[in-house]
């Protein structure tokens, strides 16, 4: 049975498994360090996180950054591949913006990556005409 949660206070072994699933999506390379740590920043920095669960498995996440007054950025949504197709991302997306909607934001951007275009295009989000994402990584 699936289970869908707002996560705030990651135990050791989520925070485990949702490296492995930053893993798993390509986020994080094998030079990237288990650093607990650093999964807890994430998640408490952000607005919200939330996690798929099939019994201990996290099988998908999703969270939103955002200011918590006028705007927020769907990031890092992602399934673990054998479990895509059952509608876990869609859950997860529908909860994330539900629960941003219910707190007062109503802007609400993303970068889809690949071809998930389509994906978020069901949910009503929409290409931003002459925006274009750009990207600095500091060293």
């Amino acid at each position: 049975m699936l289970n869908f949660t707002f996560l705030v206070d990651p135990s050791s072994d989520q925070m485990r498994r949702i490296t492995a699933l930053y893993r798993s999506a390509g986020w994080w390379g094998r030079d990237m360090p288990d650093d607990p740590s650093m999964v807890e920043h994430i998640i408490k920095g952000s607005h919200c996180f939330m996690i798929a669960t099939e019994d201990e498995d996290v099988v998908g996440m999703g969270r939103a950054i955002s200011d918590k007054a006028s705007d927020a950025y769907i990031q890092d949504l992602t399934v673990i591949n054998s479990y895509r197709g059952k509608g876990i991302g869609a859950e997860i997306l529908k909860r994330l913006v539900s629960r941003l909607g219910e707190e007062g934001i109503k802007w609400i951007g993303l970068i889809a990556e690949g071809n998930s275009g389509d994906f978020y295009s069901h949910f009503g989000f929409k290409r931003m005409p002459d925006s274009m994402p750009m990207l600095r990584i500091l060293k």
